[in-house]
């Protein structure tokens, strides 16, 4: 099958927030990449052959806008695989309801199933060594990544555990906002989602950093001043980063295999 002609055999689409979209893996053009596209490309690659490929996700939302705006959308397409990760803006506000949002999450879950596509059911990566407030945030976001996992072994479906990724905790792993993943950081999520597939990682991403020190009181000040304060004004007014924002990828495109890589599917 050539590529434009046709439907591919797999059909890749992805629902989420800032994580799914990309944010932190900004391109010279403005634009994001971000591991869920990085994964098109590791399908394609492993599988020899064009795929296509949507992201409907868009950053700073809540897990119910998630599902009620993407998810009927990305089933319109009629995929294949849907991989879907939401509540990550959920566990940064009080009050989170848990049990509430594996709930949902489970009823999302269903709704792909019978909608003849495969899930993949995503923990986002584990933010909190550098944010404010984060040993409250790890908490929630602990026992959130063991409820899901328990709900996708319930159900039988796919998991990818970013959230305890050993290495992915580390600050070199991360962009100046310490909410989002750097370039680096999303290689390896990528690399999580393919192994979550059973599909070979190629052996050209680079899925390991040097780690960074500890940020000095300059670079902290910096952060709070750029980062911390306008996330607080966004919260009192009621704001989101997302605003206005429409989804990166809202229709096909295709992603064609890049020449023969070396793969490899150990341990990043």
């Amino acid at each position: 099958m050539s590529e434009g002609q046709g439907r591919a055999r797999i059909r890749y689409v992805t629902v989420g927030d800032s994580f799914t979209e990309g944010v932190g893996d900004e391109l010279p053009d403005g634009s994001v990449r971000g591991w869920a596209d990085l994964a098109a490309q590791g399908i394609a690659d492993a599988v020899g052959e064009p795929i296509q490929y949507a992201n409907l996700a868009i950053r700073g939302k809540l897990l119910e806008p998630i599902i009620a705006e993407q998810l009927g959308p990305a089933l319109d397409l009629s995929p294949t695989l849907v991989s879907f990760n939401g509540g990550g803006n959920d566990m940064l506000r009080p009050g989170i309801d848990i049990p509430g949002i594996v709930a949902r999450t489970e009823l999302a879950m269903r709704r792909i199933l019978e909608a003849g596509a495969e899930p993949l059911l995503l923990a986002g990566a584990n933010p909190t060594a550098g944010i404010p407030g984060g040993a409250k945030v790890r908490e929630r976001g602990d026992l959130l990544t063991a409820a899901a996992g328990e709900l996708a072994e319930r159900i039988g479906i796919r998991f990818c555990d970013n959230w305890n990724d050993p290495e992915l905790p580390g600050r070199q792993y991360w962009s100046s906002d310490r909410l989002h993943m750097a370039a680096v950081g999303h290689r390896r999520v990528a690399a999580n989602v393919l192994r979550a597939l059973d599909l070979p990682v190629p052996g050209d991403w680079v899925v390991e950093a040097d780690p960074l020190p500890s940020p000095g009181r300059r670079e902290q000040l910096r952060y709070t001043r750029e980062h911390v304060l306008p996330w607080i004004g966004r919260r009192i007014t009621g704001r989101s980063s997302g605003d206005g924002r429409l989804a990166k990828y809202a229709e096909w495109r295709w992603v064609a295999p890049r020449e023969r890589v070396t793969a490899e599917a150990g341990p990043a």
